[in-house]
This record gives C-alpha cells, sequence and structure tokens, in this order.
C-alpha cells in the first residue's frame, strides 16, 4: 500500500511508564479507591469514572494510554495527536482527554479521536474471535488479480501489465473504503470495488488514463499563459477545478477523506460528459485551450488520488 512508519512501539514499550503515571495521578490528588480497585472520578466531565488499576493491581489500556499521551509529548512536542481508532472506543478516549487535562497538561486539547465504522462482511460485523474475518493482505492479493484479468480481457496488449494491476487493485480496496463517511458502516464487496463504472476507484483511475491519451494523442505541450475557453459545456469542468483547494481545507478541518473522493467522482463524472459532448482532439483554434483543460484535470485528479493513498496509472 505505500504505508511507511517513521516510528512505532508496542503496548510492552510503555510497561515502564505507567508506574510515573499512577504516581503522578495519586500526588494530584486525583486517584481514589473504587472497591479495591483505582480510578479517576469523571463527574464534573459527566463521564462514568476511568479505571487506572485492577483490584489485583493490573493496569489497564488506560493506564498505558495515559503513559503514551505523556511520552508522544515529550518525544514529538506535538499540536495534535489523532487517534484513529473504531466507534467503540468513544467513550475509552474521551475519558482519557479529561484525565490528561486534570493532571493539568495543556495539550491535552490537542488530542483528538477520529472514529470510524465497521466493515461488514454480508452485513455483518467481521469477528476475529469468531473466526469471521477476512485479512487485508488476502483482501489487497485477490483483488491485484481480478484487475489483473480485467486487463487481460479489455486490454491485453497494455504495457506494463503487473505495475499497473497493482495500481489498481490496491487503489480499488483504498477508494471503497475512503469514499464512504468514515462514521458509516462499509459492506465488503470486492466484485464491486473493481467496477470501472459507478463510484469506484479504477473509475476515477480510468477517467485520468483516458485525459492522458488525450494528452499523448494531441501532442499536448503545457501553456503558462492565459485560456480562452468559450463553450458552455466547458463551464462544469472548470467549476468543479475551482473548487478542489477548498475541498482539501474542509477534508482536513473534519478529518474526513471521504470528501476528496466524492470530489474526485464529481470531477470523473463531468470531465466524462464533456468528454461525451466535445471532440477535444478536432483540429480549430481552441484544440490547445480545450487540451490544457484535460491537462488541468488530469492534475487534480492525480493529485486528489495521491492525497487518498492512490497511485495513477497513465495507461489502463
Amino acid at each position: 500500500m505505500g504505508i511507511e512508519f517513521d516510528s512505532y512501539a508496542g503496548e510492552a514499550f510503555y510497561n515502564d511508564k505507567m508506574g510515573p503515571i499512577v504516581k503522578m495521578l495519586r500526588e494530584k490528588g486525583l486517584l481514589e479507591d473504587s472497591d479495591g480497585a483505582q480510578v479517576v472520578k469523571l463527574d464534573d466531565n459527566e463521564l462514568p469514572p476511568c479505571l487506572i488499576k485492577k483490584s489485583d493491581g493490573a493496569t489497564l489500556y488506560a493506564t498505558r494510554d495515559l503513559a503514551a499521551a505523556k511520552y508522544r509529548f515529550e518525544e514529538y512536542s506535538f499540536v495534535k495527536s489523532l487517534y484513529v481508532v473504531g466507534n467503540e472506543q468513544t467513550l475509552h478516549f474521551k475519558q482519557i482527554k479529561a484525565v490528561l487535562a486534570k493532571m493539568d497538561f495543556p495539550w491535552a486539547s490537542g488530542i483528538t479521536h477520529i472514529p470510524f465504522g465497521m466493515m461488514l462482511k454480508d452485513g455483518k460485523k467481521m469477528s476475529t474471535r469468531k473466526g469471521k474475518v477476512v485479512l487485508l493482505e488476502n483482501v489487497l492479493q485477490d483483488s491485484i488479480q481480478l484487475a489483473k484479468k480485467n486487463i487481460e480481457n479489455k486490454n491485453p496488449s497494455l504495457a506494463n501489465k503487473t505495475d499497473i494491476a497493482v495500481m489498481v487493485g490496491t487503489g480499488a480496496v483504498v477508494f471503497h473504503d475512503l469514499k464512504n463517511f468514515r462514521m458509516n458502516d462499509i459492506e465488503f464487496s470486492l466484485e464491486e470495488m473493481l467496477k470501472v463504472e459507478g463510484e469506484t476507484g479504477p473509475y476515477v483511475q480510468y477517467t485520468n488514463a483516458r485525459a492522458q491519451s488525450l494528452l499523448r494523442k494531441g501532442a499536448f505541450e503545457a501553456y503558462n499563459g492565459d485560456v480562452n475557453l468559450a463553450a458552455d459545456n466547458e463551464w462544469p469542468v472548470i467549476t468543479e477545478l475551482q473548487v478542489f483547494p477548498d475541498t482539501i481545507k474542509r477534508a482536513v478541518e473534519k478529518n474526513d477523506p471521504s470528501l476528496i473522493a466524492k470530489y474526485v467522482l464529481n470531477l470523473s463524472q463531468a470531465f466524462n460528459k464533456y468528454y461525451g459532448e466535445v471532440r477535444i482532439l478536432e483540429d480549430d483554434a481552441e484544440r490547445n485551450a480545450r487540451l490544457q483543460l484535460v491537462h488541468s484535470v488530469s492534475i487534480v485528479l492525480e493529485e486528489g488520488l495521491r492525497l487518498l493513498g492512490i497511485k495513477t496509472p497513465k495507461e489502463m
């Protein structure tokens, strides 16, 4: 998937950092006994008590997350610390943030939980305990193989078929996830993900490949001056292009990548309508202006997909 981590640490990394947290909570008078367990009461936050130590002395996720948050601030001096964790953990992170605020850590305000819904299979929740789970590694391999099969059927002479199948197969899985508002549950369907028609990653990738093909056939050369476009059917594409910067801004503010995914779908639909109505490569005075518009569409589609972690083949 092309994802890299600058650093990572497992749960055990924080084992020696929990004691100081418990000590600090006690010194600040925040720890209270509750049936032998140690808790921080959060009544003033309208939250249930945060369990820090069980009656047998064992620590919990909360203890570990408090230690991890403190370590991360000391290590990275973060402005924001984003926890991308399922929505069933919403209460937990409200408690963690509230406890950190009670500990007088001003950086607690920079902690944000970004919840998301579940991936469903046949309408039911996947469960590791019940063995009802689909591994991402297998999904990606299956998706890549299906993409390769589609290429063999529709464009067998395509160069670099394997590389393109990886881009399309992986992109299909990522796009299917990110096109949905993150709080919604998602129905898992490999066949739906890989369709070149409809609201899919391959549809957007194919639209960009179509734009690239037009630019090659038209021997396009980028032009830095003003471009005059007069046809009415060009305005929907131009209007869509203009809202891209604002879409990115809203996606960041709302922690919602689906806004970008929906945007590239809308731009693709506007461009494909334009493509169907206009002879873009017709040899007239406006040809290079039309190709400049196609070039702009391709730039934005590629950047939109890049922001979602998806690559864009020049041919499909």
